[in-house]
């Protein structure tokens, strides 16, 4: 598990066509892009200049997301669309406070891949998959997911800036209770997704600049969003813009326009049906 999954060939990575993960590499400061990335990205700055400050409030938010999962027990996380690494990653932050975390990371673009052995999965105890979320069964039951999980143990799944390339007609709540079906009581969601709700004009603007990109964007409102936490708990406090969620300092101003782009939530799989954990 110290590399990646070998599953492709370099003439799978597209530099032709914009990708998500590397789109969202350049609003986040990184060096892993293409032109093509940074001129759809550029195009999407150019109309939601909000766009880069939301994506950091998003990577702040999942840091703090996972100090608080594994701060509850939980050691082992399937990180669903982990994108080009950004130190610190995934198992960075849950060593810091348990150093025995397991973590998966899943993401469906090869360029991912060529970085993950060297970013990673060198330390050991983390392994990568290059699947598609749409397939969830696929995650479900590849082989470094069966080695790494335990299933029979809680589990934090991530699911953070993933969504809103699920398209209506691709359910993505329905990949949801394929990937949470598997999980059990206890287990963690960690899920972020982009929204309109703030800004006008953005969905409008992110399909401009997500047009020719290998995946779509498609923004949704606060109760679909919160729809997609059915059979969980939501912790304190709910649904929020990204970085209202327990935030590590005083909460942004209303205008901060880093609270525009996404919402965010933590949740925990209900004990029983009918029955609520305790935040």
């Amino acid at each position: 598990m110290s590399r990646p999954d070998g599953g492709f060939t370099p003439g799978q990575i597209d530099t032709s066509r914009p990708h998500p993960a590397r789109m969202y590499d350049y609003y986040l400061g990184g060096w892993d892009n293409y032109e093509v990335d940074r001129e759809a990205a550029d195009r999407l700055l150019a109309l939601a200049p909000e766009t880069r400050p939301s994506a950091r409030a998003n990577r702040a938010f999942l840091r703090r997301a996972v100090r608080e999962v594994v701060r509850r027990g939980v050691r082992q996380i399937i990180d669903v669309g982990t994108g080009i690494p950004t130190s610190p990653n995934t198992h960075e932050v849950a060593r810091e406070i348990a150093p025995d975390v397991r973590v998966a990371y899943v993401d469906n673009d090869p360029i991912v891949a060529t970085h993950a052995g060297a970013k990673l999965t060198n330390a050991g105890n983390a392994g990568f998959v290059l699947a598609d979320a749409r397939e969830p069964e696929a995650v479900l039951a590849h082989p470094v997911v069966r080695e790494l999980i335990d299933f029979d143990e809680p589990v934090a799944l991530l699911l953070v800036a993933v969504l809103h390339f699920i398209k209506d007609e691709e359910d993505p709540a329905g990949i949801i209770r394929a990937l949470t079906g598997a999980l059990p009581v206890g287990s963690c969601l960690v899920l972020t997704h982009g929204t309109g709700d703030f800004t006008s004009g953005a969905a409008r603007s992110a399909d401009a600049a997500y047009r020719n990109a290998t995946a779509s964007v498609s923004l949704r409102g606060h109760g679909e969003i919160v729809s997609f936490f059915d059979g969980f708990d939501l912790l304190e406090p709910g649904v929020v813009q990204v970085p209202m969620w327990r935030p590590d300092g005083p909460a942004p101003a209303e205008d901060d326009p880093a609270r525009a782009g996404l919402y965010g939530g933590v949740a925990i799989k209900r004990t029983h049906e009918g029955e609520r954990n305790t935040a």
